[in-house]
């Protein structure tokens, strides 16, 4: 067997087999129970030195190895033409995830151009990003995408993003930029999905179901309304198709690292810096930029929200560089003397921060709310009662970092660092 580069969290893909190979000895075992609990991982070949008492092998150590095809990756790969993935956590569990290819900001909107944010991280460009297919479940202290399972929900903001990176380096909480790349291809291939949005069944079509955890009937208003992961139809993916990632509309509002407000002051962290495994995503953190309303540069806040001629939401007036909107679609400036520039719309728009165009038709009245006091982290997509008002591009701007509810869960992503 040719040796292999494997990423961290990752298993072996490519020829070799299910084999275990002890001399003359080989025995056959199921490749997801061998990589849950293989012991170390070395130049490319797997070694059960640490595990041969769980998996009851009894031969000498000294030159026994683990070839593994992995049969679940494979078939995912397969079944979806390579747009789903599986990937393999520090614990060996694995967790499902959605390739999204590296996009220019022109392809969505003619006025915009780069590439977009969600795939910059530390200054390198990625030809990828990996995003959860399913809403986030807390397993073994890891937050694993995985299918039919009642997503974690009433866990604050900090706890969700450590379960996210204990997966392992490049797993993260999906950041903002991440969730505005997906939410701008679903607008621009007009594939904006549908979702749990009135207790287990879509508002808008009443025979679009998914698989109530409480075990009620759709549409009964009683009891916690959450749906299994993925267990809507296609019109609940991001594509409309089994290959898309479900339930980004409704069902739980998902958490969104790297971007906050600070008395309504919009604050990003630079690209997609969020991803990175260590880096601070704290209320203090030196990461926070706002932005330059004229220039639509990145700049050091004051650390009040009060930053002059920077980027805020505002509730009404006409202060300078202020936006504000009934609705995600809705959102305008508010200033006619000094009003937020071409370039800083530009960047707001490339996050899902402002409508990519003035149509609020196309964005379906998704909803939009921001609490203009202190710090408030986003919460993406709605959850089961918003009806019409969820969807991709709904923002929530209200929650505080530690808020611990069951209408909000989370989202695992990755990238390669």
């Amino acid at each position: 067997m040719a040796k292999q580069t494997i990423n961290q969290g990752t298993a072996p893909t490519g020829a070799g087999g299910d084999t275990f190979r002890t001399g003359s000895a080989k025995l056959q075992a199921n490749d997801n129970e061998l990589y849950t609990h293989l012991g170390a991982v070395a130049d490319g070949v797997l070694t059960v030195e640490k595990t041969r008492a769980k998996l009851g092998i009894d031969a000498d150590k000294s030159g026994l190895t683990i070839l593994i095809k992995d049969s679940l990756r494979q078939s995912v790969e397969a079944a979806s033409g390579g747009e789903q993935t599986v990937l393999y956590t520090a614990k060996g569990q694995p967790t499902y995830m959605n390739i999204i290819q590296k996009f220019d900001l022109s392809t969505i909107d003619a006025s915009l151009s780069g590439t977009h944010p969600a795939f910059i991280v530390n200054g390198v460009e990625k030809p990828e990003i990996f995003v959860g297919t399913y809403q986030g479940r807390v397993v073994s202290g890891e937050l694993l995408s995985l299918p039919n399972i009642d997503p974690s929900a009433s866990t604050n903001f900090d706890n969700f993003s450590t379960y996210a990176r204990a997966s392992g380096a490049g797993h993260h909480l999906m950041t903002n930029a991440e969730w505005s790349a997906v939410a701008l291809q679903c607008y621009k291939n007009d594939t904006q999905p549908l979702g749990n949005t009135y207790y287990g069944r879509s508002s808008e079509d009443p025979l679009l179901i998914g698989r109530r955890q409480d075990s009620l009937n759709p549409g009964d208003t009683s009891g916690t309304a959450r749906t299994l992961t993925g267990s809507g139809p296609l019109e609940w993916r991001h594509n409309k198709k089994p290959s898309g990632i479900a339930d980004l509309a409704g069902n739980v509002w998902e958490w969104s690292a790297g971007m906050r407000i600070v008395n309504g002051e919009i604050q990003v962290i630079a690209d997609n810096n969020a991803a990175l495994h260590t880096i601070d995503l704290s209320a203090t953190s030196v990461q926070w930029k706002a932005i330059d309303g004229a220039t639509g540069n990145l700049v050091t806040p004051d650390g009040n929200g009060t930053t002059a001629g920077t980027v805020k939401y505002a509730s009404s007036g006409t202060a300078d560089y202020t936006i504000n909107g009934s609705n995600f679609g809705a959102i305008r400036n508010l200033s006619a003397t000094k009003p937020v520039s071409a370039a800083a719309l530009a960047r707001l728009k490339s996050l899902c921060l402002y409508p990519v165009i003035e149509d609020t038709a196309k964005f379906n009245s998704d909803y939009f709310s921001k609490d203009l006091t202190a710090e408030r982290l986003p919460v993406r997509g709605g959850y089961w009662t918003y009806a019409a008002a969820a969807g991709v591009f709904a923002l929530d701007l209200a929650y505080v970092r530690t808020s611990a509810i069951t209408r909000i869960g989370a989202r695992p992503a990755f990238v390669n660092l």
